[in-house]
């Protein structure tokens, strides 16, 4: 465990979402011939890896509602971080809910237990790092830490778009990768 006080935090990290942002939302998906990256994902966390610890941050509500099991789930993202490391990508981990919106949960999208383990665990500076995701609760779990926010357009971004007001509208991870490296130096400051 991270022994780093609260303030003495140094990593930056890019806390992305993976349904919609990573690979194809197709809903409550969990079987491998699912899989399918989303297009330029993988260019945009090479970008990214080399500045930013890569943490996934997701609601699996699937887990919680029966449509699969923790199993499914764990075998589907194995396979995903399995891909990403052939290409040098490292995710640090990934947090997951697997409980229904009605449980009322504390690891639940838009709540930020997820974001506080993730910044004691491995010493990342909230206020240095990006959220990344498709949907709303994306959005209101990274502002309710003081984190900047980008809203991809990919997976359910589209529809989502009036609903948020995010640091930066991406087309896709890459660009949303673009922008944070240009952004990045004048955040730090």
């Amino acid at each position: 465990m991270n022994t780093t006080k609260i303030g003495e935090n140094k990593n930056k990290a890019i806390l992305v979402d993976r349904d919609g942002v990573l690979v194809e939302d197709v809903g409550y998906h969990h079987k491998l011939e699912d899989f399918k990256l989303i297009p330029n994902a993988v260019e945009g966390l090479k970008l990214l890896s080399k500045d930013f610890k890569l943490i996934i941050i997701t609601n699996q509500s699937g887990i919680g509602r029966g449509y699969y099991t923790l199993e499914d789930f764990n075998k589907f993202n194995n396979h995903l971080i399995k891909e990403l490391k052939k290409q040098n990508i490292k995710i640090q981990k990934t947090y997951y809910c697997p409980h229904k919106p009605e449980d009322n949960c504390e690891c639940r999208k838009p709540k930020t237990k997820f974001l506080q383990e993730a910044a004691e665990e491995f010493g990342i500076d909230l206020k240095k790092s990006f959220v990344i995701g498709d949907r709303k609760s994306d959005f209101e779990m990274g502002k309710n830490v003081g984190c900047k926010t980008i809203h991809v357009l990919t997976g359910y971004g589209i529809n989502a778009k009036n609903e948020v007001s995010p640091d930066y509208f991406a087309k896709n991870l890459l660009d949303a990768a673009k922008w944070i490296l240009k952004k990045d130096s004048k955040y730090q400051k």
